[in-house]
């Protein structure tokens, strides 16, 4: 789990108190942050308990010590700071943006956005019903039971980011590395003896010919339709179940046979089915919209930037779905005229066939926009404005739009399609939508009693260690403090959902999670959340801190057993030559300090003399006078060259 300070919440100090050492001020902020701010399990930095407090969880009672030194609960408002290791945003959390690295607004020249789950909002849980049902008629179209047709959507189950095991017919959360979270066969979560009879050290590698990752807001229909299947068959009175199938008579059905016709009836439904059509007939049921979005693409526009539309939809459909959008009787402002969907944009690309998009790409050609008919031959530019056009590649259409791999900041849905090419393969800024983090928003801040309760065993599990070391031979019971401790986090993964959160698992980062720091620069619950900040706005990443940092307070003493050899460098006269005249005489008398020997006069001037006459033009790196750690990525050539 990430340090708390990296969620960007401000933590208030009083100005008195800056200096005071950070356990201390721990102990103050007890009373001082409300029930939003709570930390997270372990958080060192932000304690929510109430000094002289105890906590108590089954029939354990966590003493919490007094404030050693004597502050108010509550500064004075004029008397406060912002933490500098929390980069406060004070805006109200659902307007919020949270940042992964570094971003200037200003150095961004254009944004692109996707259309589907970012600009067109699909309302949860009813789009999601909605392909359940069609992929559930397709299956019983291709000779499933009847019997499939009585399931019904329920959204507490799914979640984004899930493998499905298609040799044991397994849905499985796991970390960044495969570690298995969470399992799941059918609607039964599996102990952890059995997790480990099938998956030895509870762990899976990514194998794409036998695991599928179901990552798209477009997999959550697919994600509880895999799961009532391989319940029903495995459940069912007269089928024998095996790791890999189901038995029935002479019939075998293998967990990935099932897998692939769930995955058929999905992209015929998507393809060719009457998702998109049933869709566009209740337009008000299914899709959300905005008016706050020609309002922000107007804004954009007029900061100076470009503005393009790259989505793998079709044109009947795109035409559709964002005329909807824009269907105010009013433009960019209220009392402006209606202005057509198109003119808000200066480029727009159909069919653009992500991920492929971003590699090889297809034929880029022209669209008739009043017929929708692709005209013939391959378009070779420039692009028009008003203009529709179909496939293409990234490499045609950022030439042709005069873009680099910087200057662009694409918006969208897709952790794969959208965002990890686009970042990996071409150097794009990227900008993830998660509506998902409302929900897990409004579970951080509204559950912090159960974080308070982790944190209690927490202190419990560390007193119970803190006086003993290497000689002790009795081993301590912390058998009821482990057993709290899995009640309180399975709690507070059943507040998310059944599946729990989308990026954690009690104190686990999800493979979600890592994706997303990974590969989203920035991310928010909608991209609407633009409108807050202005197109100048530098978004700063927050300190990622290892344990031996978030755990340690820069004012706590740290003697080491042994010597140790320091890596810092002092300027010396090895560094260069500026005491150093051009007939490469010592201009003044020198003290150098060199691996903590100090060197007189005499050393040091036989030192330059013996290199004036050496061949070697440097016996070792100069020490620099100037910024070479360059932090943020979007920095141009020009300043960083600037800064060298």
């Amino acid at each position: 789990m990430p340090d708390f300070r990296t969620t960007g919440l401000p933590v208030p100090i009083p100005k008195s108190k800056q200096n005071v050492p950070e356990r201390a001020l721990d102990e103050d902020r007890r009373t001082s942050l409300s029930e939003s701010d709570c930390s997270y399990p372990g958080s060192p930095y932000v304690n929510v308990l109430s000094p002289g407090a105890s906590c108590r969880w089954g029939n354990m009672n966590i003493p919490v010590q007094k404030n050693p030194y004597g502050f108010q609960a509550e500064p004075d408002d004029d008397d406060m700071a912002i933490d500098p290791l929390n980069l406060g945003d004070e805006r109200d959390l659902a307007h919020r943006i949270f940042v992964n690295r570094s971003l200037h607004l200003d150095k961004i020249k254009f944004f692109g956005f996707d259309m589907d789950y970012t600009l067109a909002v699909y309302k949860s849980p009813q789009y999601e019903t909605l392909g359940f049902n069609l992929v559930k008629q397709r299956l019983v179209a291709m000779g499933y039971p009847n019997e499939l047709l009585e399931f019904y959507y329920d959204p507490s189950f799914p979640i984004r980011g899930l493998w499905f095991d298609s040799h044991y017919g397994n849905l499985l959360k796991v970390d960044a590395y495969g570690n298995i979270l969470v399992c799941c066969h059918g609607f039964r979560f599996l102990k952890q003896s059995e997790v480990y009879e099938l998956y030895p050290n509870k762990f899976l590698a990514l194998d794409e010919s036998r695991v599928y990752v179901l990552n798209t807001l477009f997999n959550l229909p697919e994600t509880y339709l895999l799961a009532c299947l391989i319940d029903f068959f495995t459940n069912a009175p007269n089928n024998i179940s095996t790791t890999t199938g189901v038995k029935s008579g002479d019939l075998f059905m293998s967990y990935k046979s099932i897998f692939q016709d769930v995955r058929n009836a999905v992209d015929w439904v998507h393809e060719k089915g009457d998702l998109k059509l049933k869709t566009v007939e209740n337009l008000e049921e299914y899709v959300a919209k905005d008016e706050r979005l020609p309002m922000l693409l107007s804004r954009m526009r007029e900061s100076g930037v470009k503005v393009f539309l790259l989505t793998n939809s079709e044109f009947w459909y795109t035409e559709k779905i964002m005329t909807y959008l824009f269907d105010y009787p009013f433009g960019s402002r209220p009392g402006e005229p209606h202005k057509d969907w198109k003119s808000y944009f200066d480029y727009m690309v159909l069919d653009a066939r992500k991920p492929l998009f971003f590699k090889e790409g297809t034929i880029l050609r022209q669209v008739n926009i009043t017929t929708g008919a692709l005209k013939i031959g391959t378009h070779t530019g420039p692009l028009q404005p008003g203009q529709i056009y179909s496939g293409g590649s990234c490499d045609v259409f950022t030439e042709l739009i005069g873009a680099k791999g910087k200057d662009v900041l694409y918006i969208g849905d897709h952790i794969f399609g959208d965002v990890l090419k686009s970042k990996k393969l071409r150097g794009w800024r990227t900008f993830l939508i998660v509506p998902e983090l409302v929900q897990e928003l409004h579970v951080w801040t509204d559950k912090c009693q159960l974080f308070k309760k982790i944190t209690c065993l927490d202190v419990m599990l560390g007193e119970t260690y803190k006086n003993l070391d290497s000689s002790t031979k009795e081993k301590p019971d912390i058998s009821s403090i482990r057993s709290a401790i899995r009640e309180v986090t399975h709690e507070m993964d059943l507040a998310y959902g059944m599946l729990g959160s989308l990026f954690r698992s009690g104190s686990r980062q999800t493979f979600f999670s890592s994706q997303v720091v990974r590969y989203a620069d920035v991310y928010a619950s909608t991209f609407l959340n633009l409108m807050y900040y202005p197109f100048s706005y530098m978004f700063r990443a927050p300190a990622m801190l290892m344990p031996h940092e978030s755990t340690v307070a820069h004012e706590e003493p740290f003697n080491a057993d042994n010597s140790t050899f320091s890596r810092s460098r002092q300027t010396s006269v090895l560094d260069g030559q500026e005491t150093v005249n051009r007939d490469n005489h010592v201009v003044a008398p020198v003290k150098t300090k060199v691996n903590a020997k100090v060197f007189t006069n005499t050393a040091t001037v036989l030192s330059v003399l013996e290199r004036s006459q050496s061949v070697v033009p440097h016996i070792r790196p100069e020490t620099p006078r100037k910024v070479t750690h360059n932090h943020d990525e979007d920095d141009s050539e020009e300043e960083s060259d600037k800064s060298a």
